[in-house]
């Protein structure tokens, strides 16, 4: 699992228009929070997604992007954006390539079923591409609230 103050791992990956995203996109010019979550359109990442777009705008002006992961398509993005009015880009690692190199994709056990899945987890990369703040196992309410005034300390 990663840790505070290492050199974030590097990712290309497709956003919900099938453009391509990368971390060096931001450098020097932007903090990332980098936030994955298990499933388009469920309770828990709903909730999360709405909240982040809530506060987009004070994101922007503390020069940071919010970008959304998970393992979902950029089809199922665009629905989910859509449905919601999301204002968060939201990246399809359908490969599973950004969740393995971030650690996310871990072995999960619910109602005694064990199974592989995406832990809710934030990483907040500064604009030299360092990871100031590493969360495994985010509680989604008042989580963006939180991140936000993170990165307002950068």
């Amino acid at each position: 699992m990663l840790e505070n103050n290492q050199t974030a791992p590097a990712f290309s990956t497709t956003n919900q228009d099938g453009q391509t995203i990368n971390l060096s996109d931001y450098r020097d010019d932007k903090n990332v929070v980098l936030y994955f979550y298990p499933k388009d359109d469920t309770s828990g990442c709903t909730i999360e997604a709405n909240q982040f777009t809530e506060l987009v705008g004070e994101f922007a002006a503390a020069d940071t992007v919010v970008l959304g992961v998970s393992k979902d398509s950029c089809d199922s993005h665009l629905s989910f954006i859509s449905k919601f009015g999301l204002k968060v880009d939201l990246l399809a690692d359908i490969s599973g390539e950004l969740c393995e190199a971030y650690g996310v994709w871990q072995e999960k056990e619910k109602n005694g079923i064990k199974k592989m899945g995406v832990v809710r987890s934030t990483f907040v990369i500064n604009k030299n591409g360092e990871l100031v703040d590493v969360i495994y196992g985010v509680v989604v309410n008042g989580h963006a609230q939180e991140m936000l005034e993170k990165v307002k300390t950068l």
